[in-house]
């Protein structure tokens, strides 16, 4: 890890690999898991998506939730294995019930668009509902697009205006502030206050554990 990151010695990805090999050849998850992102990466080895995959799930069968999460995004995205969708969920959902955001993001995007599941619009709110408490951007913007749309969840425009700014006060470049200004058009100047009182609350919280 210090290597990895170059923490007290010359950043050197190589000699990071040398010894997270090590390790992850006695069986330690974390150590399999950054094994897999050196190989995915192509960072002190060869790029060897097969090879990621191939560390990702040993240590994702010991229970490592980051593996899980990156082994399912290998088979979304066919990195290294055959794209399975079906695959892709089953180890996003092993991940999302530990708690990983990233993962819990990741099965709200398989069951909006039906992807290795049956669509289900609420469901899909429900999974990003639990990343965004954790401070996941991503899910703020698509729970703001859901709340604007009335998918899965009552039209809200007051929701889906504070989702939108906690989403881009964030930094979430994919949830640009027109879509914000698209429904204010909507809206009353009371709503927009309100709105505006609950993002700024959800900052007060450090964006994590807002219950819009």
């Amino acid at each position: 890890v210090m290597y990895n990151h170059g923490q007290g010695v010359p950043q050197d990805y190589a000699e990071a690999v040398k010894w997270y090999r090590v390790a992850a050849e006695q069986g330690n998850a974390s150590a399999q898991n950054n094994l897999g992102l050196k190989y995915g990466r192509g960072q002190g080895v060869p790029q060897d998506y097969a090879e990621a995959a191939r560390w990702f799930r040993k240590a994702a069968e010991q229970g490592d939730a980051d593996a899980q999460y990156n082994l399912g995004e290998n088979y979304y995205r066919g990195w290294g294995v055959q794209r399975d969708f079906e695959e892709a969920v089953k180890w996003y959902r092993m991940a999302a019930e530990q708690g990983s955001a990233s993962a819990q993001h990741a099965i709200g995007t398989m069951y909006q668009t039906g992807r290795g599941v049956p669509q289900d619009y609420a469901e899909a709110a429900r999974w990003y509902r639990m990343a965004a408490i954790k401070g996941h951007w991503k899910a703020y913007c698509l729970l703001g697009d859901m709340h604007a749309l009335g998918q899965g969840v009552p039209q809200n425009y007051v929701k889906a205006y504070a989702y939108f700014t906690v989403s881009t006060a964030q930094g979430g470049s994919e949830c640009v502030a027109e879509q914000r200004d698209r429904i204010a058009r909507e809206m009353t100047p009371a709503d927009i206050a309100k709105a505006e009182q609950m993002s700024a609350e959800c900052a007060r919280l450090d964006y994590r554990g807002c219950g819009f």
